[in-house]
């Protein structure tokens, strides 16, 4: 039975705990080329739309961030309503919400960008950024997300859908907070607030 309690707040801690980044986002990384690089920051990576166009992260720089895999078909995709809330009441702050749609975890995206871009207007009147589908965790991740792993180590690769990251206006990753972590949490809140450009 004690095993079992033990097991049960291991498993909770893996969703429901903040990790804070302990080294800049300067001090490791890899380009959007693939190579490393110690001056690396968010910025010197780049996705391409849900539409198709080109989404520079440079076009960021000097904004915090909060970059998010998600995915439409999760228990946690109603955070998207909370998403959108943060973007309506902080973008003239300062602050970019970044939605990465992501095939990673149980196969809960929709197969086209086209459907998952129909699905978050119709049901949640997105209209923050979003990316084309993309891996997040692994060999294969976008070459951000294999920056932030090395940056951060393994609190640097998303448990989960909904995984969320802070990019502070400098490029460098200073927050993690996993699925069960709601986009209006005090804690998220208080480090977007303090990340905010002044």
């Amino acid at each position: 039975m004690r095993k079992i309690i033990l097991f049960l707040f291991a498993f909770a801690a893996l969703f429901a705990s903040p990790v804070l980044a302990g080294r800049s986002g300067a001090e490791a990384g890899t380009t959007s080329s693939g190579a490393t690089g110690m001056s690396a920051t968010a910025y010197d990576f780049a996705f391409t739309s849900i539409e198709g166009q080109p989404l520079p992260m440079a076009q960021f720089r000097g904004k915090a961030v909060l970059l998010v895999n998600t995915a439409s078909f999760c228990g946690f995709t109603p955070q998207y309503e909370d998403l959108q809330a943060l973007w309506r009441d902080y973008r003239g702050r300062g602050l970019v919400v970044l939605g990465v749609p992501s095939d990673n975890f149980g196969g809960q995206e929709y197969g086209s960008e086209a459907e998952v871009k129909q699905f978050c207007e119709v049901n949640f009147d997105i209209d923050f950024p979003l990316t084309e589908k993309q891996q997040v965790k692994g060999d294969e991740a976008h070459p951000l997300y294999r920056w932030i792993a090395e940056t951060l180590g393994k609190d640097g690769v998303p448990r989960w859908n909904f995984h969320k990251f802070l990019i502070d206006p400098e490029g460098r990753v200073v927050g993690a907070w996993p699925s069960a972590v709601k986009p209006g949490a005090a804690p998220l809140l208080a480090a977007i607030e303090a990340n905010l450009p002044r």
